[in-house]
């Protein structure tokens, strides 16, 4: 996606490494183990955390100062019939309130009218590891284009009144201007069973409202005003050439997708764009994960051929409650994309039992067991089945892109997802490896990797 920022050096840069936005840089690979060797601040937990705040301060207050928020203030007036309006708080880089205004993708500026009505704009962030404007601007209405969707359904999500990605808009960015939802974001671990339950029992609601708008085909909805299902608003999934974008989909088979989804993280492995310093064994892995897709496949049985709208990022933290646990709003549904029923209902990532997950249990946890219950109580036995057997899916999820940084959290999960499909069990890593290396020592791509 992008190439390498040092001077003379044409090599292509390696994707998602958070340590860019400290320096600004796109680094490849080469460049990363240097740096990382010469750098202080790399080397230094402590430095790297000073560095991260002022990155992160300069970036937040150089996006604030590209708003015109007279032209802002104005725009949500006139969507008001003229009703004045005004800034909720100075806009300003405040890190004791950076949770409630931002999170990895957005800032939130609050915008309330003298009736007491409260607007959000909502504004992509702009660092070293932010997608290009093409498929900023892509991802930005595919998340319009999903909440208009979700707004003619029972889901609660925040209406969207206005939106413009062409940067040469009054405003001088891209926004979208939504309705600020009452609530906090939930807090799952520390959620009492009682109030569990009770987020359960509506969030069995919200799946059965789902379900009943099937799409034809997999992809994101990407057509505000539509229900056009176009490729997928995914920056993990989008790849580029001759500086032209390159989405993935819409399909309308599930082994398509998940082949497509392996090969693509191959392809950047093969370049350098992923897994610097671990080329083989992520290559070794990913194409397991490739041999699997037939044995995943049988898991699939309740899909019907239909494709269902899937949040992308289930960890809780999308749900707002109010103070009795009511849900008040689904919110951050930018990279959401329909998949079929058998994997579009499996379990929320916030109900897997974390410590057993990363171990690589297989076994359903206390959460997951109830929340099907309540879906089978609610008339949705189906439902209820697809969660009970929706751990396959969360560990080849999982594993396919894994960051091996995180590398004894990935051995629990290749092990879970070997236990789950029944095939090289009992192997720990190194014997699974040199195995694998024997497996497909005939792969022309696994050779090009070896002589490197």
């Amino acid at each position: 996606m992008w190439t390498c920022d040092i001077k003379g050096c044409d090599r292509v840069a390696v994707r998602t490494r958070g340590e860019y936005v400290i320096c600004g840089r796109h680094l490849c690979a080469n460049h990363i183990a240097r740096d990382f060797h010469t750098c202080p601040v790399w080397q230094d937990g402590e430095q790297y955390n000073v560095a991260a705040r002022i990155a992160e301060n300069e970036e937040i207050t150089k996006l604030l100062a590209s708003i015109n928020v007279s032209a802002l203030l104005s725009r949500a007036s006139d969507l008001r019939n003229g009703i004045p309006c005004s800034l909720s708080e100075t806009l300003q880089y405040d890190r004791s309130t950076r949770r409630t205004v931002m999170g990895g993708m957005n800032y939130h500026i609050g915008i309330r009218f003298e009736d007491g009505v409260v607007w959000l704009a909502r504004i992509r962030r702009s660092n070293a590891t932010s997608p290009p404007p093409d498929l900023r601007d892509y991802i930005i209405r595919s998340e319009v284009a999903t909440l208009q969707f979700l707004g003619k359904t029972k889901v609660p999500v925040p209406k969207v009144f206005d939106y413009n990605v062409d940067p040469g808009n009054p405003v001088g960015l891209g926004y979208i201007l939504m309705e600020r939802v009452a609530g906090r974001s939930l807090e799952w671990a520390l959620a009492s069973t009682e109030a569990r339950k009770k987020i359960m029992d509506q969030l069995a609601d919200i799946y059965a409202e789902l379900a009943s708008f099937p799409f034809d085909t997999m992809g994101s909805l990407d057509q505000p005003g539509t229900d056009h299902i176009g490729p997928l608003a995914r920056e993990s999934l989008t790849d580029y050439a001759d500086n032209r974008m390159l989405l993935l989909g819409p399909m309308r088979d599930s082994a398509e997708y998940l082949s497509a989804k392996v090969e693509f993280n191959i392809d950047m492995l093969m370049r350098g764009e992923v897994y610097a310093g671990r080329e083989i064994d992520a290559f070794l892995v990913h194409k397991f994960l490739l041999d699997s897709i037939p044995a995943l496949m049988l898991s699939h049985r309740h899909d019907d051929g239909k494709f269902y709208l899937r949040h992308a990022d289930d960890n809780g933290d999308h749900i707002l409650v109010d103070g009795e646990h009511n849900i008040t709003g689904i919110i951050d549904w930018e990279w959401a994309y329909t998949e079929s029923k058998s994997a579009a209902f499996r379990t929320p990532i916030m109900l897997l039992p974390v410590g057993e997950f990363y171990d690589g249990s297989n076994h359903t946890g206390e959460d997951e067991l109830t929340f099907a219950a309540i879906l089978e109580g609610k008339g949705h036995p189906e439902l209820a089945a697809i969660v009970r057997n929706g751990r396959i899916f969360h560990f080849f999820e999982f594993c396919c892109g894994y960051d091996f940084a995180d590398w004894e959290g990935f051995l629990g999960l290749f092990k879970g997802l070997r236990e789950a499909l029944g095939t090289d069990m009992g192997l720990d890593w190194e014997a699974w490896r040199q195995m694998a290396l024997e497996r497909y020592a005939n792969d022309e791509r696994l050779k090009r990797l070896l002589l490197r």
